[in-house]
Protein backbone atom coordinates (compact mmCIF):
# COMPACT_ATOMS: atom_id res chain seq x y z
CA UNK A 1 0.00 0.00 0.00
CA UNK A 2 1.74 2.78 -1.13
CA UNK A 3 1.52 5.31 0.11
CA UNK A 4 3.05 2.71 3.37
CA UNK A 5 6.30 1.27 3.33
CA UNK A 6 4.27 -2.00 3.82
CA UNK A 7 7.55 -3.85 3.71
CA UNK A 8 10.51 -5.34 3.90
CA UNK A 9 11.94 -6.95 6.61
CA UNK A 10 15.62 -7.56 8.27
CA UNK A 11 18.39 -7.47 6.77
CA UNK A 12 20.91 -10.62 6.59
CA UNK A 13 21.51 -11.53 9.49
CA UNK A 14 25.14 -10.26 10.66
CA UNK A 15 25.37 -7.50 8.20
CA UNK A 16 23.61 -4.61 10.27
CA UNK A 17 25.53 -1.50 11.09
CA UNK A 18 27.31 -2.22 14.03
CA UNK A 19 25.21 0.95 15.94
CA UNK A 20 21.84 -0.31 15.06
CA UNK A 21 19.95 -2.25 17.98
CA UNK A 22 18.33 -5.79 17.06
CA UNK A 23 14.44 -6.38 16.62
CA UNK A 24 12.26 -3.35 17.46
CA UNK A 25 13.76 -0.73 18.53
CA UNK A 26 13.18 0.94 21.65
CA UNK A 27 14.08 4.45 20.86
CA UNK A 28 15.03 5.62 24.75
CA UNK A 29 17.37 3.67 24.76
CA UNK A 30 18.90 3.66 21.51
CA UNK A 31 18.39 7.71 20.61
CA UNK A 32 21.72 9.59 20.27
CA UNK A 33 22.47 11.98 22.75
CA UNK A 34 23.67 14.10 20.37
CA UNK A 35 20.60 14.11 17.76
CA UNK A 36 19.77 17.74 16.89
CA UNK A 37 22.26 18.81 19.31
CA UNK A 38 22.99 22.59 18.52
CA UNK A 39 26.83 23.39 17.83
CA UNK A 40 27.90 19.45 17.47
CA UNK A 41 29.10 18.24 14.30
CA UNK A 42 27.53 14.76 14.81
CA UNK A 43 24.38 13.56 12.78
CA UNK A 44 22.08 10.68 13.93
CA UNK A 45 20.59 8.62 10.93
CA UNK A 46 17.42 6.09 11.11
CA UNK A 47 18.57 3.45 9.40
CA UNK A 48 15.90 0.80 8.45
CA UNK A 49 15.99 -2.72 8.07
CA UNK A 50 15.83 -4.07 4.77
CA UNK A 51 19.18 -3.51 2.93
CA UNK A 52 18.53 -1.18 0.41
CA UNK A 53 17.97 1.57 3.02
CA UNK A 54 21.00 0.34 5.47
CA UNK A 55 23.38 0.87 1.75
CA UNK A 56 21.82 4.27 1.97
CA UNK A 57 23.36 5.24 5.31
CA UNK A 58 26.17 3.18 4.55
CA UNK A 59 27.28 5.46 2.15
CA UNK A 60 26.20 9.02 3.82
CA UNK A 61 27.72 7.96 6.92
CA UNK A 62 30.84 7.30 4.98
CA UNK A 63 30.90 10.47 3.27
CA UNK A 64 29.64 12.35 6.40
CA UNK A 65 32.82 11.14 8.19
CA UNK A 66 35.55 11.09 5.67
CA UNK A 67 34.88 14.45 3.28
CA UNK A 68 32.70 16.35 6.12
CA UNK A 69 34.15 15.66 9.26
CA UNK A 70 31.00 14.52 10.92
CA UNK A 71 30.61 11.84 13.61
CA UNK A 72 27.61 9.67 12.92
CA UNK A 73 25.57 7.70 14.71
CA UNK A 74 22.70 4.90 13.70
CA UNK A 75 19.98 4.55 15.02
CA UNK A 76 17.74 1.16 14.47
CA UNK A 77 13.80 1.74 14.64
CA UNK A 78 10.50 0.34 12.45
CA UNK A 79 9.23 2.70 10.49
CA UNK A 80 6.20 4.34 12.27
CA UNK A 81 8.24 5.06 15.58
CA UNK A 82 11.19 6.47 13.26
CA UNK A 83 8.75 9.24 12.31
CA UNK A 84 8.28 10.04 16.13
CA UNK A 85 11.45 9.89 16.98
CA UNK A 86 12.86 12.42 14.20
CA UNK A 87 9.87 14.48 15.34
CA UNK A 88 11.44 14.91 18.62
CA UNK A 89 14.83 15.51 17.37
CA UNK A 90 15.83 11.92 18.87
CA UNK A 91 17.61 11.58 14.96
CA UNK A 92 18.20 13.93 12.34
CA UNK A 93 17.28 11.95 9.23
CA UNK A 94 15.23 8.98 7.93
CA UNK A 95 16.94 8.33 4.34
CA UNK A 96 14.33 6.23 2.68
CA UNK A 97 10.54 6.47 3.15
CA UNK A 98 7.83 4.69 1.01
CA UNK A 99 5.73 6.51 2.19
CA UNK A 100 3.23 7.06 5.29
CA UNK A 101 0.46 9.37 4.51
CA UNK A 102 -0.58 9.65 8.50
CA UNK A 103 2.53 10.67 9.80
CA UNK A 104 3.25 13.02 6.81
CA UNK A 105 -0.13 15.21 7.53
CA UNK A 106 0.39 14.85 11.22
CA UNK A 107 4.49 15.90 11.36
CA UNK A 108 5.22 17.82 8.34
CA UNK A 109 1.90 19.65 7.65
CA UNK A 110 0.09 20.22 11.12
CA UNK A 111 3.40 20.29 13.72
CA UNK A 112 6.19 21.49 11.64
CA UNK A 113 8.59 19.60 13.15
CA UNK A 114 9.66 17.43 9.88
CA UNK A 115 10.58 18.54 6.60
CA UNK A 116 10.42 16.91 3.24
CA UNK A 117 14.37 16.09 2.30
CA UNK A 118 13.62 15.56 -0.99
CA UNK A 119 13.60 12.00 -4.08
CA UNK A 120 15.79 9.34 -2.77
CA UNK A 121 16.33 9.00 -6.63
CA UNK A 122 14.97 5.43 -6.48
CA UNK A 123 11.55 4.33 -7.16
CA UNK A 124 10.45 1.40 -5.13
CA UNK A 125 7.50 -1.16 -6.24
CA UNK A 126 6.07 -3.98 -3.98
CA UNK A 127 4.46 -6.82 -5.44
CA UNK A 128 3.72 -10.43 -5.57
CA UNK A 129 6.31 -12.60 -7.64
CA UNK A 130 6.82 -16.16 -8.87
CA UNK A 131 10.12 -17.66 -10.14
CA UNK A 132 10.79 -17.05 -13.68
CA UNK A 133 11.58 -20.69 -14.36
CA UNK A 134 7.88 -21.43 -13.11
CA UNK A 135 6.46 -18.39 -14.84
CA UNK A 136 7.76 -19.92 -18.39
CA UNK A 137 6.39 -23.24 -17.53
CA UNK A 138 2.96 -21.81 -16.45
CA UNK A 139 2.35 -18.52 -18.18
CA UNK A 140 -1.05 -17.83 -16.76
CA UNK A 141 0.34 -17.92 -13.78
CA UNK A 142 1.58 -14.55 -13.65
CA UNK A 143 -2.49 -13.47 -13.78
CA UNK A 144 -3.53 -13.34 -10.06
CA UNK A 145 -6.99 -15.10 -11.70
CA UNK A 146 -5.15 -18.23 -12.00
CA UNK A 147 -3.42 -18.33 -9.01
CA UNK A 148 -5.94 -20.83 -7.58
CA UNK A 149 -4.98 -23.44 -9.97
CA UNK A 150 -1.55 -23.28 -8.35
CA UNK A 151 -2.36 -23.27 -4.76
CA UNK A 152 -1.60 -27.10 -4.46
CA UNK A 153 1.85 -26.91 -6.39
CA UNK A 154 2.51 -23.81 -4.58
CA UNK A 155 1.62 -25.41 -0.69
CA UNK A 156 3.86 -25.78 1.81
CA UNK A 157 4.00 -27.77 5.37
CA UNK A 158 3.43 -24.18 6.70
CA UNK A 159 0.70 -23.10 4.78
CA UNK A 160 -2.02 -25.25 6.25
CA UNK A 161 -3.42 -27.37 2.93
CA UNK A 162 -3.30 -23.75 1.34
CA UNK A 163 -0.68 -22.35 -1.44
CA UNK A 164 1.81 -20.79 0.85
CA UNK A 165 2.22 -16.95 0.13
CA UNK A 166 5.82 -16.20 1.16
CA UNK A 167 6.23 -12.82 3.50
CA UNK A 168 9.26 -11.32 5.39
CA UNK A 169 8.65 -9.84 8.50
CA UNK A 170 5.54 -9.72 10.24
CA UNK A 171 6.56 -6.27 11.86
CA UNK A 172 5.82 -4.04 8.62
CA UNK A 173 2.81 -3.33 7.10
CA UNK A 174 1.33 -5.47 3.83
CA UNK A 175 -1.84 -5.70 2.18
CA UNK A 176 -1.15 -9.12 2.02
CA UNK A 177 -3.94 -11.10 4.13
CA UNK A 178 -6.51 -8.35 2.99
CA UNK A 179 -5.67 -9.03 -0.86
CA UNK A 180 -5.89 -13.57 -0.02
CA UNK A 181 -9.30 -12.61 1.33
CA UNK A 182 -10.76 -10.24 -1.21
CA UNK A 183 -9.41 -11.79 -4.32
CA UNK A 184 -10.70 -15.38 -2.99
CA UNK A 185 -7.62 -17.10 -3.44
CA UNK A 186 -7.02 -20.26 -1.53
CA UNK A 187 -3.49 -19.02 -0.14
CA UNK A 188 -2.27 -18.48 3.12
CA UNK A 189 0.35 -15.75 4.37
CA UNK A 190 3.59 -16.91 6.18
CA UNK A 191 5.98 -15.02 7.29
CA UNK A 192 9.34 -16.30 7.29
CA UNK A 193 10.65 -13.26 10.33
CA UNK A 194 12.77 -11.38 8.44
CA UNK A 195 14.62 -10.26 4.94
CA UNK A 196 17.13 -12.37 5.48
CA UNK A 197 15.40 -15.19 6.50
CA UNK A 198 13.10 -14.66 3.39
CA UNK A 199 15.82 -14.24 0.86
CA UNK A 200 18.01 -17.76 2.18
CA UNK A 201 13.31 -19.10 1.35
CA UNK A 202 14.10 -18.34 -1.91
CA UNK A 203 17.45 -19.46 -2.89
CA UNK A 204 16.59 -22.63 -1.29
CA UNK A 205 13.17 -22.72 -3.49
CA UNK A 206 15.42 -22.19 -6.54
CA UNK A 207 18.10 -24.09 -5.91
CA UNK A 208 15.32 -27.40 -5.99
CA UNK A 209 13.76 -25.39 -8.99
CA UNK A 210 10.71 -25.44 -6.70
CA UNK A 211 7.81 -23.06 -7.34
CA UNK A 212 6.50 -20.33 -4.92
CA UNK A 213 4.65 -17.01 -4.39
CA UNK A 214 6.50 -14.50 -2.28
CA UNK A 215 5.78 -10.63 -1.28
CA UNK A 216 8.84 -8.94 -2.93
CA UNK A 217 9.90 -5.47 -3.64
CA UNK A 218 12.49 -3.54 -6.18
CA UNK A 219 14.93 -2.33 -5.83
CA UNK A 220 16.52 -5.30 -4.63
CA UNK A 221 19.33 -6.96 -5.39
CA UNK A 222 18.19 -11.05 -5.10
CA UNK A 223 16.70 -10.40 -8.94
CA UNK A 224 20.09 -10.96 -10.00
CA UNK A 225 20.35 -14.38 -8.64
CA UNK A 226 16.94 -15.45 -8.50
CA UNK A 227 15.09 -14.28 -11.94
CA UNK A 228 11.86 -13.56 -10.40
CA UNK A 229 8.20 -12.58 -12.66
CA UNK A 230 5.93 -9.95 -11.33
CA UNK A 231 2.05 -11.61 -10.35
CA UNK A 232 -0.37 -9.13 -11.82
CA UNK A 233 -3.17 -8.36 -9.40
CA UNK A 234 -6.15 -6.04 -10.44
CA UNK A 235 -4.37 -2.94 -11.61
CA UNK A 236 -3.82 0.10 -8.64
CA UNK A 237 -6.29 3.20 -8.65
CA UNK A 238 -5.64 6.40 -6.58
CA UNK A 239 -6.85 5.65 -3.21
CA UNK A 240 -8.07 1.70 -3.94
CA UNK A 241 -5.94 1.08 -0.40
CA UNK A 242 -7.61 3.54 1.22
CA UNK A 243 -9.63 1.09 3.78
CA UNK A 244 -6.54 -1.46 4.58
CA UNK A 245 -9.62 -4.42 5.40
CA UNK A 246 -11.18 -3.56 1.64
CA UNK A 247 -7.85 -3.41 -0.48
CA UNK A 248 -7.96 -5.34 -3.85
CA UNK A 249 -5.61 -3.48 -6.10
CA UNK A 250 -2.16 -3.91 -6.98
CA UNK A 251 0.74 -2.04 -4.79
CA UNK A 252 1.64 1.02 -6.29
CA UNK A 253 4.80 2.46 -7.48
CA UNK A 254 6.72 5.39 -4.95
CA UNK A 255 9.58 7.47 -5.44
CA UNK A 256 11.19 6.91 -2.27
CA UNK A 257 12.04 9.99 -0.02
CA UNK A 258 13.83 11.49 2.31
CA UNK A 259 12.95 13.48 5.92
CA UNK A 260 14.72 15.88 8.29
CA UNK A 261 13.97 16.69 11.35
CA UNK A 262 12.76 20.66 10.97
CA UNK A 263 15.48 22.27 13.12
CA UNK A 264 17.91 20.28 11.53
CA UNK A 265 17.37 21.18 8.46
CA UNK A 266 17.55 24.56 9.45
CA UNK A 267 20.95 24.46 11.41
CA UNK A 268 22.66 21.35 10.70
CA UNK A 269 24.49 23.24 8.47
CA UNK A 270 26.86 21.36 5.56
CA UNK A 271 25.25 18.03 7.06
CA UNK A 272 21.77 18.61 6.73
CA UNK A 273 22.70 20.22 3.27
CA UNK A 274 24.56 17.27 1.76
CA UNK A 275 21.33 14.87 3.07
CA UNK A 276 19.41 16.93 1.12
CA UNK A 277 21.69 16.32 -2.23
CA UNK A 278 21.76 12.74 -1.71
CA UNK A 279 20.40 11.13 -4.38
CA UNK A 280 21.54 8.16 -6.61
CA UNK A 281 20.36 5.46 -8.53
CA UNK A 282 18.29 2.33 -8.22
CA UNK A 283 21.74 0.71 -9.94
CA UNK A 284 23.91 2.74 -7.28
CA UNK A 285 22.07 1.06 -4.58
CA UNK A 286 21.53 -2.21 -5.34
CA UNK A 287 25.55 -2.05 -5.95
CA UNK A 288 26.25 -0.97 -2.25
CA UNK A 289 23.20 -3.57 -1.16
CA UNK A 290 24.63 -6.94 -3.14
CA UNK A 291 27.88 -6.02 -1.61
CA UNK A 292 26.48 -5.99 2.42
CA UNK A 293 24.05 -8.60 1.86
CA UNK A 294 25.66 -11.29 -0.49
CA UNK A 295 29.65 -10.26 -0.77
CA UNK A 296 29.32 -10.15 3.18
CA UNK A 297 31.74 -6.59 2.91
CA UNK A 298 30.60 -4.47 6.36
CA UNK A 299 28.54 -1.68 5.71
CA UNK A 300 31.73 0.69 5.78
CA UNK A 301 33.88 -1.13 3.30
CA UNK A 302 30.66 -1.50 1.03
CA UNK A 303 30.14 2.04 0.83
CA UNK A 304 34.34 2.91 0.29
CA UNK A 305 34.04 0.47 -2.79
CA UNK A 306 31.42 2.13 -4.18
CA UNK A 307 32.93 5.58 -2.95
CA UNK A 308 35.66 5.19 -4.63
CA UNK A 309 34.30 4.47 -8.11
CA UNK A 310 31.85 7.02 -8.05
CA UNK A 311 33.26 10.13 -7.09
CA UNK A 312 31.77 12.50 -9.82
CA UNK A 313 28.45 11.62 -8.43
CA UNK A 314 28.75 12.13 -4.54
CA UNK A 315 31.07 14.53 -5.41
CA UNK A 316 28.11 16.99 -6.26
CA UNK A 317 26.28 16.37 -3.27
CA UNK A 318 28.69 18.02 -1.18
CA UNK A 319 28.20 21.16 -3.32
CA UNK A 320 25.77 23.66 -1.06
Amino acid sequence: MRTRRNVMAVVAAGVLLAATGCGAADMTKQSSPFANAKGARTVTLSVQSWVGAQANVAVAQYLLEHELGYRVDTVQVDEVPAWDALSQGRVDAILEDWGHPDQEQRYVKDKKTIVAGGGLGVTGHIGWFVPTYFAKQHPDVTDWKNLNKYADQLKTAESGGKGQLLDGSPSYVTNDKALVDNLKLNYQVVFSGSEAAQITQIKQFAKQKKPFLTYWYTPQWLFQQVPMTEVKLPAYKEGCDADPKKIACAYPTTPLQKYLNADFARGGGDAAAFLKNFHWTTKDQNEVSLLIADKKLSPEAAAKEWVDGHRSTWEAWLEK
